[in-house]
Order: C-alpha cells, then sequence, then structure tokens
C-alpha cells in the first residue's frame, strides 16, 4: 500500500485570524453568489426536474448533443446518452418547469422536424416526469432530510466535546463545506436534484469525520498542540485527498461516457472535499488553538 507523506505545517507562523481569513472570505463570496442568484432566478441554486417538475423526451437519432441542444426553441435542461444493452443513438432531453401537453407536443413535434436531416429522427417516448406540485413536495422534503442531517451533526458534536467553541468550530466548518459547493453548482450550472442532494449529505458525513478526527487528538490526546495536530492531519489528510482522487476519477469517467448526475456528483464531492480540506486545517484549527490557548481557562 502507498504511503502519502503530509508535510509538517508551521502554524506558528500564522495568528489566528490569518488562518481564518481565507476559509470566511471564501465563505462570504460564495454566500454572495447563492444570494445573486436568488435574486436573479428565485432560487440560490438552478433547480432540476425532481424539484422544479418538467418533460422528459427519448429521442432516437444519430445527431450530435450540440444538434439536439439546438432543435427546440426551448433550452434542454439535461440531455443524456440512454445506456442499455442493444439501445445505440437514444437520448433522454429533459425541460424543467414544462407540464402543459400543448407544449409538449410542440416540443416533439420540433424533435421530428429539426432532427430529420437524414431521416432518422424520431421520438420514442414522451412523458410529464414531474408535476410543479409533486416536484415542490419533493424538494421540500429533500430540504428537510438537509436541514435534519445537519442539525443531528450539530447535535453530536455539542454531545462529543460539550464545550461551545469546539463544538461551534464543528459546525462551521460543515456549514462553508455545504454552502461552497452549492456556490459551484450554481456557477457552473450543475441542478439541484435528488442525485446532487445526496452528494451534499455525503459531504456533510466527510466533514464531521475530519472535523472530530482533528477535535479529538487536539482536545483528548496526550502531547503538544502542534505534534497533536500534526498527527491528525497525517490520517485526515491521506483520507480527504485519496477520496477527492477517488471522485475525480468518478466525475471524469461519467462525464467520458455520458453518465451526467454521476459526473455531477463526482465534481460535487470533489470540491466540497476540497473545501472540507481548508475549513479544518485553517478555519477549525484556529478556533481550537483560541480555545487552547486563550478561552479555556479565560
Amino acid at each position: 500500500m502507498g504511503y502519502f507523506d503530509v508535510p509538517e505545517v508551521e502554524y506558528t507562523r500564522y495568528s489566528n485570524r490569518q488562518l481564518a481569513a481565507v476559509p470566511l472570505a471564501v465563505l462570504a463570496v460564495a454566500l454572495l453568489v447563492l444570494s445573486g442568484s436568488f435574486l436573479v432566478y428565485g432560487t440560490p441554486v438552478q433547480l432540476g426536474m425532481d424539484f422544479a417538475g418538467g418533460a422528459e423526451l427519448t429521442v432516437q437519432t444519430t445527431s450530435s448533443e450540440e444538434e439536439i441542444q439546438n432543435a427546440f426553441d426551448v433550452e434542454p435542461d439535461s440531455i443524456q446518452a440512454v445506456q442499455a444493452p442493444g439501445v445505440e443513438n437514444q437520448y433522454t432531453v429533459q425541460f424543467a418547469g414544462i407540464e402543459d401537453s400543448e407544449a409538449i407536443q410542440a416540443l416533439t413535434e420540433q424533435a421530428e422536424t429539426n432532427l430529420e436531416a437524414d431521416g432518422d429522427a424520431s421520438v420514442v417516448q414522451q412523458e410529464s416526469t414531474a408535476s410543479p406540485a409533486f416536484a415542490e413536495q419533493t424538494q421540500q422534503t429533500a430540504l428537510l432530510g438537509l436541514a435534519v442531517a445537519f442539525l443531528g451533526m450539530s447535535v453530536i458534536a455539542f454531545v462529543l466535546f460539550r464545550t461551545f467553541v469546539p463544538s461551534v468550530a464543528i459546525v462551521a466548518s460543515a456549514f462553508s463545506d455545504i454552502v461552497i459547493p452549492l456556490a459551484f453548482m450554481s456557477i457552473v450550472g450543475i441542478q439541484l436534484s435528488l442525485g446532487t442532494v445526496a452528494a451534499l449529505l455525503m459531504l456533510i458525513g466527510y466533514s464531521v469525520d475530519s472535523d472530530i478526527l482533528l477535535n479529538n487528538h487536539i482536545l483528548r490526546r496526550e502531547g503538544d498542540f502542534f505534534e497533536s495536530t500534526h498527527r491528525a492531519m497525517q490520517t485526515g489528510i491521506t483520507m480527504t485527498v485519496t477520496s477527492m482522487m477517488a471522485m475525480l476519477v468518478m466525475g471524469v469517467t461519467a462525464y467520458l461516457f455520458g453518465v451526467e448526475l454521476l459526473a455531477s456528483i463526482g465534481i460535487i464531492l470533489f470540491v466540497g472535499l476540497a473545501a472540507d480540506l481548508m475549513n479544518t486545517y485553517m478555519l477549525n484549527l484556529s478556533m481550537l488553538r483560541w480555545y487552547k490557548f486563550h478561552g479555556v481557562s479565560r
């Protein structure tokens, strides 16, 4: 098995304010991005069909994805190649927010007209996959799940350490670990769906794992503060970087094979884990150092 050598960071060169400044600045930018998206579009992150409702067409054509993209008056929210044995040249085209039967029929006619240059285009299946009312209920359920997971994580942090600053450090890091990937999704146009919500739930777990590891080494194990920090980093950074590489490989592979959801999950987890490295070993650590040297007996 390979060994990942984690260099020892000279934290004494930086004040607590300097350490916390970078992650807090990134968090502030992420919040500004989400706020701007909310003001312009009505939602912090673009909603997928799971949460907005809409129509879905399955198209049989030898046209390219770019040609399919340009075949409709309404820009598709997603175009995915159908991956199934014996199925070739089929694409699933999704239009979020469209449920009217006349609008769906118009999209069907556009597909058959604009993609029939070689006489090969046909709509294999058309359907309205989710009504806005059902999608809104699904959205509320997913957001409730995220809120319950975050609240549960916060309770566990306070139960484990039973002190304010270390527990708040874990909660603050986890909050930033969620907000930064959400802002990234808003910038690059990754939609919020049941699949991407699952990725965000996984990030809560990753965040708690790395933060509790750091807190436990510093507060409950013997040794100097910086020695304990380095021991925690050897384990925590190795785990996180390994997971990042796995998610990056999954995302790139899924993208090459046209599996859009897996590609989105992979890149969200990669960005979230990178944010977790920053928040754990800069924001969380700065709060722990203040608590250890200034807050415990003051």
